[in-house]
Parts: structure tokens; C-alpha cells; sequence
């Protein structure tokens, strides 16, 4: 957990504004994103990190047998989590230079980014209760509860911000379904398998 605060407070330090600016993406109209702020590699870096690390974490909660955490937990879990998260890049890379008549619908994924920051800086304050209580239950409701949260505000953002037809909202709908939730619940279930035959 050090390590993931460290990554927290380096990436601010070397790119000013990538985690006090995911709180604006609450509060604005206009999609506030990393481009606002000047882009460093090892700013980016490690925001990811600490974003990966987190829900990494919170899902060895989730599944391990008795809510223990262990390491060789953590990593498996770090490495399904990390590997999930290229896959839904590359899916969204395709989609963007697929879809080229469309550019405007790209300013959501990097506004996802922010929310993305968001959502790991309010499960962080989390993680050392839940290791501390032991129970698997409420560390699930805890990240349900948050991740919930964090795709209502972005369908929110989406349709308030970019939707122009009803075509476009049945995209962003079949987008959210299968690029997020889809995948979210696939690595919920596959980080459960691991972490028992573990």
C-alpha cells in the first residue's frame, strides 16, 4: 500500500494536476482530461500503476479464501488486471481508427481516465480497513458500490456531453456493455478462479 501511495504522490509530482484533476471531472461541464495537464511519461506511468494496483488489490480482497491478502496473490491478480486493461486499449484503439467519421466519441475514453484516477483514490482509503476486517463480503460490496457509481457518472458525462442522436446513445450503451462491463466481469471471475487454485 505504500508502494501504490508512492505512485500516487510521485505521478502528481512529476505530472502536476493528473490526480487533483479527476476530481474537477466531477464538477465541469466541459470534459476536463491528462491533456489539461503537460503530459510526462512518468506521471502517466505511474498513475497507471497506482490505478492497476488498486484494483488489483481490491479484487485479491474480494476472492481470496478468507479475505486474506497475500502477494503471490496480489501479482497474479496485478498481471490478469494489467492484461485486461491492454486488451480494452487495443479494443478502443481499434474502434477509434475504425470509426473515423466519428473523432468526437474519442474525448470519452480519455475523461474514462479521469474517473478511472477517481475511482482508485477513493478505494484506496479503503484497502487497510478491509485488510484489517477480513471479509470478503464487504470488500465486494465496496467495490461494486464504487464501480457503479463510476459507470452511472460516465454514462451521465457521455450523454450530457457528446450524445447527438439516438444511434449515438445505443453506441456508447453496446460500448459501456461490452468494453467495460463485460470485461470488468470477466476479470472479477477469472482473478476469483486464480486466487482459489492459488
Amino acid at each position: 500500500m505504500l508502494g501504490l501511495l508512492l505512485c500516487a504522490v510521485l505521478s502528481e509530482w512529476f505530472q502536476p494536476g493528473v490526480i487533483s484533476q479527476s476530481f474537477s471531472s466531477l464538477v465541469v461541464h466541459n470534459d476536463r482530461t491528462y491533456k489539461d495537464a503537460p503530459v510526462n511519461f512518468q506521471g502517466q506511468l505511474l498513475v497507471t500503476l497506482f490505478r492497476i494496483g488498486t484494483l488489483a488489490m481490491m479484487l485479491c480482497l474480494c476472492w481470496a479464501p478468507e479475505g486474506q491478502f497475500t502477494y503471490p496473490a496480489f501479482w497474479a491478480v496485478f498481471g490478469l488486471t494489467l492484461l485486461v486493461l491492454i486488451l480494452k486499449m487495443l479494443c478502443h484503439l481499434v474502434l477509434d481508427y475504425t470509426f473515423t467519421l466519428n473523432r468526437r466519441f474519442g474525448a470519452p475514453y480519455e475523461h474514462y481516465s479521469n474517473l478511472f484516477t477517481l475511482v482508485a483514490i477513493v478505494l484506496f482509503p479503503t484497502l487497510p480497513v478491509l485488510v484489517r476486517l477480513s471479509m470478503p463480503s464487504v470488500a465486494r460490496w465496496c467495490l461494486l458500490v464504487t464501480g457503479g457509481l463510476f459507470i452511472l457518472i460516465w454514462l451521465y458525462r457521455c450523454i450530457r456531453t457528446y450524445i447527438t442522436s439516438f444511434a449515438a446513445l445505443i453506441y456508447v450503451l453496446i460500448y459501456i456493455c461490452t468494453l467495460e462491463l463485460l470485461p470488468y466481469a470477466g476479470l472479477s471471475y477469472i482473478s476469483a478462479k486464480t486466487l482459489s487454485a492459488l
